[in-house]
């Protein structure tokens, strides 16, 4: 087996049974934007802000679960400001619900001007995480437990989102879309 697997006794035996609170899954990184991702108009380019979204999801996903995850979907993703080269990027993440092995994580990402300290919400996106083992074989997920108002609302907002979800896919699988 190679090092940086992780065992499948490992993963399997991580779930918890009782519901873990939303707090325990949050996650914030944070990085310069950078020369090297800019597009022709000085901003970021959006394939790396889905890099980093992608990676702050599975953080979340990853704590909740206390085990490996795969990115199974993701629901649409808002560009609502850009980054300019030089800013720092902030993307904060959450799990919104848990089903049995999958789970919802709603993603933010922020952009601070350093220089003046104002910061603007640029992009927001809601992805979908499965659980797996180190063969790649789906584990059970505990259950979320919502705290607050917010935690509450993007909860229930997530079993909506499923549902749309789940029926796009079935269209889709049939070739009815």
């Amino acid at each position: 087996m190679e090092s940086w697997k992780i065992a499948p006794e490992a993963a399997a035996s991580a779930a918890p049974k009782e519901p873990r609170p939303v707090r325990e899954s949050m996650s914030e990184i944070s990085e310069l934007a950078l020369l090297n991702d800019a597009n022709p108009l000085g901003n970021l380019i959006g394939g790396r802000v889905m890099h980093l979204v992608d990676i702050a999801g599975a953080i979340a996903a990853s704590r909740h679960a206390r085990a490996p995850v795969v990115t199974a979907s993701v629901d649409y993703m808002n560009f609502l400001n850009p980054i300019r080269i030089g800013e720092l990027v902030i993307v904060k993440s959450a799990v919104n619900k848990a089903w049995n092995t999958s789970m919802e994580v709603g993603v933010k990402v922020y952009v601070e001007d350093l220089m003046t300290g104002q910061v603007k919400h640029t992009t927001t996106a809601y992805l979908t995480f499965v659980a797996v083992d180190g063969k790649g074989s789906k584990v059970k997920v505990a259950p979320i437990l919502p705290e607050t108002e917010e935690e509450k609302r993007r909860y229930d907002q997530a079993e909506e989102r499923r549902k749309i979800r789940l029926e796009l896919k079935a269209r889709l699988t049939a070739g009815n879309y």
